[in-house]
């Protein structure tokens, strides 16, 4: 089967080569896939994208190269009716090349549209958002896999559904990729968040305000940093909605997005200092609109910053990602480990090897354990000697939850992605509710904790003090500070503890 003389080139023959090179690779990896059941990122990789562009290259560079031959043989042959394409069925070689052609074409067009298929679940996988570019992400993916949406495909929530936000997220995909060929990333990551999609497309597929009425109970358990690491325990009537389902949004915390209700405001880019605050009664048209004169505006990009409808993630910002500080996890590992909470001064020697900021993962490890033990060794010698197995069992412990909330080498821990929810470790709700916030007419945001949670118990393990659930107890601080918790805000003290 002899082909049209036009196809005898070097850039028609490099194509060829490519295609049948790519042809044979993505049968090889089809298989061992499929056969062999080999599950890896980069195999993947190589498969479903790699491969699949290679063969487009070959089939592109075989009609190139005819072309360019072509128009060497019109300039050198003075044959007048000569066209660029001429389809001479009579002509065995027209017929030979149209045959080939249109075979490898039908089988061309159909393997493209099956890798396509696969190549667009492929970049929908949470392998490939991942483990991909392991080094950048591999926070976000850690912090993915031991949140409450670890069975959510990252996919729904930071691209969703409809093509213009598919193609947009590709395009800022490629411009990452690129970045991250270069080494030109930032450390850390900055979060997107003026190109998230808005709640309403996303988290509300699964989560609407309507569902979620009534209020919670909420406990927590703290740890103190004396001998004994006295558990305080508190637990909270969270006013997530009215008192009764029937009443709907009509108070609580979820009011803010209420149907009938619009609030509105203005912050600084990373929307962690609000400014200015519209309230907005769609049923009467009546607006409010609150200003904190105590801001300084002059470290505000006003030009970068448009009224926003207030959403859940302006509350729920790290619902998928969060990095928990030294002081939460390591309540959390005392309250789940009590062979940990056992050991004395164990809160206090974690805490002080946990203020420190390490510049890598290997040297944190090392020395999260060097200073923990040398605490005991300088200061506790006799329960060093007498918990020293314990000891070491819980310091591997802490390195685990460490591992999991803090990369030094992306430069990425609790104090870099702040979560709004609360007021412990960031202004969270205090953005806002600060008493600060004035309209023309003197009316005020509260800051009144009792608008969002009523404390129902709280106290020492052993010395709690409740009340009716209809009830409130005042704040008491676990540590004596007098009155101080109530002239300041509590990220005041409980953030910069760990800097």
């Amino acid at each position: 089967m002899k082909l049209p003389r036009t196809y005898y080139n070097y850039i028609s023959y490099l194509g060829t080569i490519i295609a049948a090179i790519a042809w044979l690779t993505l049968i090889f990896f089809v298989i061992q896939i499929n056969f062999f059941h080999i599950n890896n990122v980069y195999f993947d990789l190589y498969t479903f994208v790699v491969t699949p562009a290679f063969l487009v290259l070959g089939h592109v560079l075989i009609p190139i190269g005819m072309y360019r031959t072509r128009k060497k043989l019109k300039k050198g042959i003075p044959i007048s009716d000569e066209k660029l394409l001429v389809l001479n069925l009579r002509d065995p070689k027209t017929r030979n090349a149209i045959l080939i052609f249109s075979t490898v074409s039908i089988f061309f067009v159909i393997s493209t549209i099956v890798g396509s298929y696969k190549a667009f679940h492929y970049t929908e996988s949470v392998e490939f958002c991942g483990k991909l570019c392991h080094k950048v992400m591999q926070p976000e993916f850690v912090a993915y896999q031991n949140s409450p949406h670890a069975k959510v495909k990252c996919a729904e929530c930071h691209v969703g559904e409809g093509a213009d936000f598919y193609v947009k997220s590709k395009m800022s995909g490629m411009r990452q990729v690129f970045k991250y060929t270069l080494g030109t990333y930032i450390r850390p990551i900055a979060t997107p968040i003026e190109n998230l999609r808005p709640a309403r497309e996303t988290c509300e597929k699964c989560h609407w305000p309507q569902k979620f009425y009534t209020n919670a109970l909420r406990k927590e358990k703290y740890y103190l940093a004396d001998s004994a690491n006295t558990e305080w325990d508190i637990t909270l009537n969270m006013k997530i909605g009215a008192n009764h389902q029937a009443l709907g949004l009509t108070e609580g915390i979820h009011w803010h997005i209420n149907p009938d209700i619009n609030i509105e405001y203005k912050s600084n880019v990373k929307r962690n200092i609000i400014y200015w605050v519209k309230k907005t009664n769609k049923k009467t048209g009546e607006t409010t609109i609150f200003k904190d004169s105590e801001i300084d505006m002059k470290s505000i990009d006003k030009s970068k910053s448009e009224a926003r409808s207030m959403d859940c993630m302006d509350c729920h910002n790290r619902p998928s990602h969060e990095f928990r500080s030294p002081s939460r996890y390591v309540n959390d590992l005392m309250a789940a480990k009590v062979n940990i909470s056992s050991i004395p001064w164990f809160k206090a020697a974690a805490m002080d090897a946990l203020k420190t900021s390490y510049s890598t993962s290997d040297s944190a490890s090392s020395e999260i354990k060097n200073k923990i033990l040398n605490y005991y060794k300088d200061n506790y010698t006799e329960f060093y000697k007498k918990y020293n197995q314990q000891i070491i069992s819980a310091i591997n412990e802490v390195k685990a939850v460490y591992a999991r909330n803090a990369f030094p080498e992306m430069k990425v821990d609790y104090s870099v992605y702040p979560r709004h929810i609360g007021h412990l470790e960031s202004n969270g709700c205090f953005r806002c509710h600060n008493d600060k916030f004035k309209s023309e007419k003197g009316k005020l945001i509260s800051k009144d904790c009792n608008l969002c949670h009523t404390i129902v118990a709280q106290g020492k393990l052993n010395d709690m003090k409740y009340i009716g659930i209809n009830g409130s107890l005042e704040f008491t601080h676990p540590v004596d500070i007098g009155d101080a918790w109530k002239e300041s805000n509590c990220m005041d003290c409980h953030s910069e503890i760990y800097k």
